[in-house]
């Protein structure tokens, strides 16, 4: 199985570069693991719908049938790390070859993504930076693997 990290975005930070290193890093020896940024074109705030629209046919072009999606969404379902984790574990399970998580763009994604989405997952009800999401998901997968392999790192 591979994991694979679908990330839309505009910016980018020195410092969220290097979050991203630390944590490929980190996650690797679990399980191979990449990141894929995929650059949203500029365009006005007028042209929200039309900018979702081409964001979410760009992922969904990135998706095979048989992949196993998660979706980060502040609409999804509020899960503990150790309920994450279980998810994470079960997916190892599941017998299928990739496992693809995405974090939309500014403005999220559309009903087509949301419906192909296996599971989706909020961090918070509250809105946060594209970047800071990303380092929260990073951050809780590496924390998944962890659980799983009983490793002390999640202290409860």
């Amino acid at each position: 199985m591979k994991f694979v990290l679908f990330s839309v975005t505009s910016a980018n930070e020195s410092w969220a570069e290097e979050a991203r290193s630390v944590y490929v890093k980190k996650i690797n020896p679990y399980m191979p693991f990449e990141i894929r940024e995929l650059k949203n074109k500029k365009s006005a705030r007028e042209e929200k719908s039309r900018k979702v629209q081409e964001e979410s046919k760009n992922l969904l072009d990135q998706i095979s049938k048989d992949d196993y999606v998660i979706l980060f969404d502040e609409k999804g379902k509020d899960l503990s790390s150790i309920e994450f984790s279980k998810k994470i574990e079960n997916v190892l399970l599941s017998g299928k070859k990739r496992c693809v998580f995405i974090i939309g763009g500014a403005f999220g994604v559309d009903d087509s993504v949301k419906s192909r989405a296996d599971l989706t997952v909020s961090f918070s009800k509250m809105v946060m930076n594209h970047l800071v999401a990303e380092t929260v998901a990073l951050e809780q997968i590496y924390r998944g693997f962890t659980i799983i392999k009983n490793i002390p790192y999640h202290n409860i």
